[in-house]
């Protein structure tokens, strides 16, 4: 059985970054995931290297298309390779297989009179390769807000409005080919008003694939792009693709424009679409123009590729937008992979060392753990299936966390120490390692340089890429087999060392990517004036009264005089951090010109300055030297 999937064809006006290493971690877990399942599975990536914004690209860089090209395709095979990503096909654009494939699909259009010249004069965006309807000249592009160029050309145009009652009901009988939800409405709503004929070529352009018969036409960016599903297995028998992997901002493109051509071609479609969100950096969209894009090798090189793999996983439900941030990386690895499933395996490999000479003690085990066991097989699978990652993890942690209550309340080590606990010893050794071998085999997708160590660690003899993870079953683990060499797979993060040396290393690949693409870097966030800076009236304050607030754990109403005829009343969300009655009499710094708002039906007449890092607690700031109440932070 094959399963043919594909991340998007990557488009090469910047270097690779967390975000599309986001969508090829997703990809490269479901080709795990599926050959594990059995599936002849078979991953497809590549760069789309066509277009004015790479001929842009290529001369602010001081280089041909073609050196450019090759120099940005490299980058984001190198990284893929580094990253340990399983790629079967790497597909550029400017291969001439890529170029025959194009103009085959194109001929088969023509042939079936889905193919028309006509002249456009409209609004394009240069940085999407995107025509506007309905802009004039100077509005800004509906996708990314920059502004539109006239353009006036003879083009070849695609009958994309002959399909608009095809599409319909291609997306309403089959509401699976995209998902989730939400992409499948958006895109219904989008052709019930009805479709327009596409531009397909360019003329004021020459760097591009030629359309045969018609020089000096090249194909414009996206009937050149969404064609690499099909030239990178041309040949091969794998089309269909079962699953195209997107961002949910090139839903329309794929879900409109790429089965319309495949229609109008005679081809068959892909069987799915699925897109996912954004990647936030802390709760703010990464964009070059704000400087807080964030890229995965540094992160590799300081915590492990598996560290990544894992928080993006559990931490971001797939389909909507998650956040990223240092702190929470590292606060997931600590609690879920150092402290849960590394001290797991860890303690239990030991204990089988210790206690039973290092041998595996004969099946048996916990009938209740058991149990849990084979349910959390059928739930994460069947999860993974239904591409719930972080679902699927939150079962298995679950599990993880029942069997370290088990080896608690069995207590091992006063067992070994009554000789008629034997059989009981054993069946709790054995209970808590066939765990930790279900745990590996399930993860395997999900972290595989990490479950490799812990799988040779069991003493495993098979392959843990050849388990068939459909036919896993509580009882699989051999009575008597040996463990090998015990050693910690997930070693703790301080936090203070690895944070600064991701920053730091962020700030080295940022710079190397810029002088690969001829760029200087970008700030690493947006500067205000000072003229912005001086409208905030800062003024210090001392807490006359503090009294926490009825229902609410973290908010505490404060009473802070600044000098003025009367004291502020002040709504802070810091009683996690200080007690009302250590509060009376401390200065502190009060953002006094905010406009004044209600919290829990308390007037709240200012902010209380405090600073916290992710996860942590909030710090009061304060002052050294005596200052007095109402001065004017300046």
């Amino acid at each position: 059985m094959k399963y043919y999937l594909t991340t998007p064809i990557y488009y090469v006006n910047a270097a690779p970054h967390i975000g599309h290493t986001y969508t090829t971690i997703v990809a490269d877990l479901i080709r795990r995931f599926k050959t594990m399942q059995g599936f002849e599975a078979v991953l497809t990536t590549g760069t789309d290297e066509h277009g004015q914004k790479v001929e842009r690209s290529a001369r602010a860089a001081g280089k041909t298309p073609e050196e450019f090209t090759t120099i940005i395709a490299a980058e984001f095979r190198q990284q893929w390779e580094k990253l340990g990503f399983k790629i079967d096909h790497f597909q550029r654009t400017t291969s001439p297989q890529h170029h025959k494939v194009v103009q085959g699909l194109f001929k088969r259009c023509l042939d079936n009179g889905y193919i028309y010249k006509s002249a456009y004069s409209g609004q394009y965006c240069f940085f999407d390769e995107l025509y506007v309807s309905d802009a004039k000249p100077g509005d800004p592009c509906p996708d990314c807000g920059r502004p539109t160029e006239t353009v006036t050309e003879e083009n070849l145009f695609f009958k994309l409005s002959a399909f608009t009652e095809k599409l319909v009901e291609l997306h309403e009988q089959n509401p699976d080919f995209l998902q989730p939800e939400t992409r499948r409405n958006e895109v219904l709503s989008f052709l019930r008003q009805g479709l327009n004929d596409l531009s397909i070529s360019r003329t004021t352009i020459k760097w591009g694939i030629p359309v045969p018969g018609y020089a000096p036409h090249v194909f414009y960016v996206w009937f050149d792009a969404l064609t690499t599903y099909m030239s990178a297995v041309d040949g091969l028998d794998l089309w269909p693709a079962d699953l195209h992997l997107i961002g949910k901002e090139i839903v329309r493109f794929h879900a409109i424009y790429w089965p319309a051509f495949l229609m109008a071609a005679g081809l068959p479609l892909p069987k799915r679409i699925y897109a996912h969100g954004w990647l936030l950096f802390e709760n703010d969209k990464m964009s070059k123009s704000r400087g807080n894009i964030v890229r995965a090798t540094p992160i590799s090189d300081v915590v492990g590729i598996d560290a990544l793999r894992y928080f993006l996983l559990r931490e971001i439900v797939f389909g909507q937008d998650g956040s990223f941030s240092y702190d929470a990386l590292v606060g997931r690895y600590n609690s879920d992979l150092a402290n849960g499933l590394g001290n797991l395996a860890s303690r239990t490999l030991t204990m089988i060392r210790q206690y039973r000479d290092g041998a595996i003690p004969a099946p048996a085990g916990a009938p209740a753990m058991a149990e849990q066991a084979r349910e959390t097989i059928a739930s994460v699978i069947a999860a993974f299936d239904r591409f719930e990652f972080s679902k699927a993890l939150e079962t298995l942690w679950a599990l993880l966390s029942a069997v370290d209550k088990y080896i608690v309340e069995q207590a091992p080590w006063k067992l070994i120490k009554k000789p008629d606990a034997a059989a009981t010893l054993d069946a709790t050794l054995y209970t808590a390692a066939e765990v930790v071998r279900i745990a590996t085999a399930l993860l395997a997708p999900v972290i595989p340089d990490s479950t490799a160590k812990i799988w040779a660690q069991l003493g495993m003899s098979e392959p843990l890429e050849s388990v068939r993870i459909d036919r896993l079953a509580w009882g699989q683990l051999a009575g008597g087999q040996k463990i090998g060499e015990v050693a910690a797979v997930f070693p703790r993060i301080d936090a203070g060392v690895a944070i600064p040396k991701m920053q730091e290393l962020e700030i080295a690949e940022t710079a190397r990517q810029a002088a690969l693409l001829g760029k200087a870097p970008s700030p690493p966030q947006d500067l205000i004036a000072i003229d912005d800076f001086v409208k905030v009236d800062m003024r210090v304050g001392v807490v006359l009264d503090a009294q926490a607030v009825k229902g609410a754990d973290k908010l505490l109403h404060m009473k802070v005089d600044i000098g003025e005829a009367k004291p502020r009343s002040i709504v802070a969300g810091i009683a996690e951090a200080y007690k009302p009655e250590d509060l009376v009499g401390r200065k502190v710094v009060i953002v006094a010109n905010l406009q004044p708002r209600k919290l829990r039906g308390i007037p709240s007449e200012g902010m209380i300055v405090a600073a916290s890092v992710e996860g942590g607690k909030p710090v009061l700031a304060g002052f050294h030297e005596d200052i007095p109440v109402g001065a004017r932070l300046k």
